[in-house]
């Protein structure tokens, strides 16, 4: 079968990147798909549009590449709609609550179109057609929560929950798709079905054999967390799965980490703790840094005793120590963020903020929720500034305005 991939050249801010060069799951969205249709697909063709598709008769799989898919979800659409044996495009119903909860906001490649959302992917089975039939899948939400909140933090619900999918799909056109890829539609996801499969006895009894002969707790295992070569990992940390981690990873003494991926030549330091996470290769944590549904490009840093809520932050880039992301707004009003040049709500409780590639972020600032920072920009605190209550584009860097290694006061008026 062959795959024709639209391209989807619009940028992310604050990354100013397509969403094919965004890091999810710890690779970039183009190979991540490639390795989803590995198995499907044995050649390939990018066209910018629908009306460049090659006209010849063949089995193929049409799909914009700024869509999060896992393998789970394309088994399932490839397998009913080879067994229609029609053209068919993914569709959604509109009682589907991980798409209308989390996938809609932000975006306009799920579109309802007739009593289905529909989105940019289509099956042909003897070449393109211009009518395709919707095909709706079912994502299988769940709903999960972390823990227990105050009912004035989650709208007298009591707690913070997420429609989790066993099949997740996005289109990414916000840095907030970014996060739900990584985290509540990724591994969040992953959690989620490990947790059915332990359902069956013979998972249960495969597990507890194996932790039985490796002398460790149930979630410690090897078959919950997978190690990659020339990793160590501290006697005295705690790791629990499902976790995935690189090779040449160092993780410290009296660390938690638990239902993350961590990439290859990782340090985490001395007691960090890192829950439904990211980390991406060659990142650096010192010691009591914290990461909580936070996902970190590949080569960045986060200095000690900062801690990071439902962030995102890019490649190349260092947060300094006692940096705080707030992620929950004290006046009650929904949050919003940027998205194509306004503000608009984020669809989400409580959210934290994004940081662009190759920024350098000085201790000690606080960030509202839901701001951005651009790419390639530098911040510092001063005494007119310690909290970041706007988005900051590359113009405001203080790189722009630093005099003898001390931002320049007429920068920030009284």
């Amino acid at each position: 079968m062959q795959k024709i991939i639209i391209r989807d050249k619009r940028k992310i801010s604050p990354f100013n990147e397509a969403a094919r060069d965004l890091r999810v799951l710890n690779k970039p969205l183009w190979l991540l798909q490639r390795d989803i249709l590995a198995k499907y697909c044995d050649s390939e063709v990018e066209v910018d549009s629908a009306l460049q598709i090659p006209a010849h008769r063949a089995e193929m799989l049409v799909y914009r590449d700024n869509l999060y898919f896992d393998d789970v979800f394309l088994a399932e659409f490839m397998g009913k709609a080879r067994k229609l044996n029609r053209a068919c495009q993914v569709a959604f119903s509109p009682d589907d609550k991980a798409i209308t909860t989390h996938a809609l906001p932000l975006q306009e490649g799920i579109r309802r179109e007739g009593d289905v959302y529909v989105a940019d992917m289509w099956y042909f089975p003897r070449g393109f057609e211009e009518k395709a039939r919707p095909l709706v899948i079912d994502t299988q939400p769940r709903e999960l929560g972390y823990y227990h909140i105050p009912t004035y933090m989650a709208a007298e619900k009591g707690d913070l929950v997420f429609q989790v999918p066993a099949r997740p799909f996005l289109s990414i056109e916000n840095w907030v798709h970014v996060f739900m890829a990584n985290s509540p539609f990724g591994i969040f996801a992953i959690g989620n079905r490990v947790e059915k499969s332990l359902d069956r006895l013979d998972i249960q009894l495969r597990v507890a054999i194996r932790a039985l002969l490796e002398r460790k707790q149930f979630l410690s295992c090897s078959y919950m967390v997978k190690v990659g070569k020339n990793t160590h990992i501290d006697p005295t940390a705690v790791v629990q799965g499902p976790t995935l981690i690189g090779d040449n990873v160092d993780i410290g003494a009296g660390c938690l980490i638990s239902n993350c991926i961590i990439g290859n030549n990782v340090n985490i330091m001395h007691g960090c703790q890192l829950l439904l996470s990211v980390v991406g290769d060659g990142s650096f944590l010192p010691f009591r840094g914290s990461l909580f549904m936070t996902t970190l490009m590949e080569n960045s840093m986060v200095a000690q005793n900062t801690t990071l809520q439902y962030c995102v932050v890019g490649r190349n880039t260092f947060i300094g120590a006692n940096v705080a992301f707030t992620d929950f707004n004290l006046l009650s009003l929904p949050l919003r963020t940027m998205h194509k040049g306004q503000l608009e709500p984020a669809g989400l409780p409580i959210l934290g903020g994004c940081i662009g590639h190759n920024c350098r972020i000085g201790a000690g600032l606080t960030f509202y929720p839901g701001r951005i920072v651009e790419s390639d920009t530098v911040l510092v605190q001063s005494e007119t500034r310690s909290v970041i209550s706007k988005n900051v584009s590359y113009d405001e860097s203080d790189h722009h305005h630093l005099k003898g290694g001390h931002v320049h006061k007429r920068y920030y008026p009284r």
